[in-house]
């Protein structure tokens, strides 16, 4: 009988010391830091939760594979492998690399939206709506219901509806709508997937109207799994075979190579259109380097070749999906609230229960994450109305009705043991939680991406 939670399929070879704290050097370093863990000291953080992106632990062999990168300024032989196991696992013929994931939708918003143009996707992402923006579009999400309420136990919260999109097709027309934005699985839902038919549903409806379908795939091998294991007839289907299947459906992808390939840095923008790659050869070499290299080192783009690879082996993917499984098992058993069911690469409190006293205008998220670093010293990131930003339009902050602490596990870095802290710190916290009498206003706020640099000061309930 296979284990529930299954031993980790690699044995560590290099540690890194971790360095505990007090809760008074904890206080200190969080009000330097204007109540926001995005701006702490990395060796103030215990734990730490923020992201699974470029946090993760290397293999044996992409750290062997690293030492014959080629640094060649053009036609890199480093270049070649990236290119030649992108089309080996996501299909897409056109390979260009990038420094990361948001380098892909820089290139991928300025070669196709427009002052005008809409864009439709199943929840937006921050960087992702901020290129958008930025370039003249408007976002629109199109995703189920059911992904806006926490406690839904639908196995494909990810999925587009497939009526909103229609309907937005039919009010704005086709020829105002560049392409069709499919995260999968959904970062800002809790790592929700998306099921086959869905993308194929989304494939047949987009082609009767000319529209282009791209993927977000920075951890498609995460809902490959999801797919394998909950969709009828996927379930004998290899996770390479499914991830390639996912990408048959789309005409290109942003990715980012630091989740599902375990890299540091680095990323890439695949295309199947001819045309439009070459734009996109253009337009890298203005804004991150040579196209066959794009912002990253050679040893980079033998670390991620070597890390695709790794990526769909099964035995990988199901101890990864595990591992966060377990943490998440943990706190909904001791009744503390979590997006349900997990998701592929993290747990998320739903702050808006958890500190249901404090008003959503006070940021309960941001206030929850603060109090989850003073209480343990575990860092993870706020996903509500900060992460929401503001309308560019009327200059409102959006509030979006979820309202969540992401808790994102880095792949092959954590044990179970540090899981347990982050398990018993949270269900602690969950169980004081009418202590926390305040909540937070911004003593500083950047016009982007707000939840990296912005400020905060405690404000008391009244």
């Amino acid at each position: 009988m296979t284990a529930v939670y299954p031993a980790e399929p690699w044995r560590i070879k290099m540690v890194e010391p971790l360095r505990t704290t007090t809760r008074e050097e904890r206080e200190s370093a969080l009000r330097a830091a204007g109540y926001n863990p995005c701006l702490l000291r990395a060796e103030d953080v215990y734990i730490d939760l923020f992201t699974d992106s470029g946090t993760n632990a290397m293999s044996d062999l992409q750290w062997s594979a690293m030492m014959r990168g080629d640094e060649s300024y053009c036609g890199a032989t480093s270049f070649y492998r990236l290119r030649d196991a992108v089309r080996a696992h996501y299909g897409y013929e056109h390979v260009i690399p990038v420094h990361q994931g948001r380098g892909a939708e820089n290139l991928l918003s300025r070669l196709l939206i427009r002052p005008g143009h809409h864009i439709p996707g199943n929840m937006y992402f921050t960087t992702t709506r901020a290129h958008q923006e930025l370039n003249g579009g408007t976002f629109h999400d199109v995703i189920v219901d059911e992904a806006h309420n926490p406690a839904d136990e639908s196995p494909f919260k990810g999925d587009v509806d497939l009526a909103k999109l229609e309907k937005l097709i039919g009010e704005v027309g086709a020829d105002t709508i560049p392409y069709v934005c499919v995260g999968a699985p959904v970062n800002m839902a809790g790592g929700q997937p998306v099921s086959m038919d869905c993308l194929a549903r989304v494939r047949e409806l987009t082609a009767r109207h000319g529209i282009m379908v791209v993927l977000d795939a920075a951890r498609a091998v995460e809902n490959a799994y999801f797919v394998q294991q909950r969709e009828p007839g996927w379930g004998q289907r290899s996770i390479a075979d499914i991830l390639h299947a996912m990408c048959d459906l789309t005409d290109g992808a942003t990715m980012s190579a630091k989740k599902d390939s375990f890299a540091n840095i680095g990323g890439w923008l695949g295309l199947r259109d001819p045309d439009l790659a070459e734009q996109a050869r253009g337009l890298v070499v203005l804004y991150e380097g040579m196209h066959t290299y794009g912002g990253m080192a050679g040893r980079d783009m033998e670390a991620i070749a070597q890390g695709i690879a790794e990526s769909v082996q099964e035995d990988s993917i199901r101890a990864r999906i595990a591992q966060v499984a377990y943490l998440g098992q943990r706190l909904i058993d001791a009744g503390v609230p979590v997006v349900r069911p997990i998701g592929g690469h993290c747990v998320c409190l739903d702050a808006a229960t958890i500190l249901a006293h404090i008003p959503q205008r006070l940021f309960p998220a941001q206030t929850l994450l603060a109090e989850l670093y003073l209480h343990a010293g575990i860092r993870g990131v706020e996903r509500g109305i900060v992460s929401a930003g503001r309308d560019p339009e009327t200059g409102e902050n959006r509030a979006p009705a979820l309202e969540l602490v992401r808790l994102a596990v880095p792949r092959r870095v954590y044990t179970r043991a540090h899981l347990d802290a982050v398990a018993d710190a949270a269900i602690g916290l969950h169980r004081e939680r009418r202590a926390i009498a305040h909540g937070l206003r911004f003593t500083y706020e950047p016009r982007h991406l707000r939840f990296f640099q912005a400020r905060y000061e405690p404000i008391t309930l009244t």
